[in-house]
């Protein structure tokens, strides 16, 4: 007799693995629950936007204040505030006030490394 497959629910957030997934016809312990999908959404549309990505780009390299931004993607100060709110509410970089600026930095790793991907993934298809 073969192993029961344990099926979830349809209020569990457990997700059954894809084809091809070493837990294939399981419960995959390495999906991310549904209820993560729509958190995850948010951040992939917060960096949506080129100015964004050229940000986090930005931020990759050290910690930068508004005017290090305008000065290095030749975008107005404006602009560059406007998209800070973005990433800012979205988690992605945290401001910390030095004397009359504010020094913004990515959160952590992770997001920089969703962008890399995302603009080496975008360079491969052109």
């Amino acid at each position: 007799m073969g192993a029961v497959t344990q099926r979830p629910s349809r209020h569990s957030t457990a997700v059954l693995a894809e084809p091809g997934c070493a837990h294939s016809g399981q419960i995959c312990p390495t999906v991310t629950p549904t209820r993560d999908y729509a958190a995850a959404g948010d951040l992939l549309r917060a960096l949506a936007a080129p100015v964004r990505i050229a940000i986090v780009l930005e931020l990759r390299g050290a910690p930068c204040c508004v005017h290090d931004l305008v000065d290095a993607l030749a975008v107005p100060q404006p602009l560059v505030s406007q998209h800070l709110r973005v990433l800012k509410a979205a988690g992605v970089v945290r401001g910390e006030r030095r004397g009359r600026e504010v020094v913004y930095s990515l959160v952590d790793d992770h997001l920089a490394h969703i962008v890399v991907d995302a603009v080496a993934h975008a360079e491969e298809q052109s």
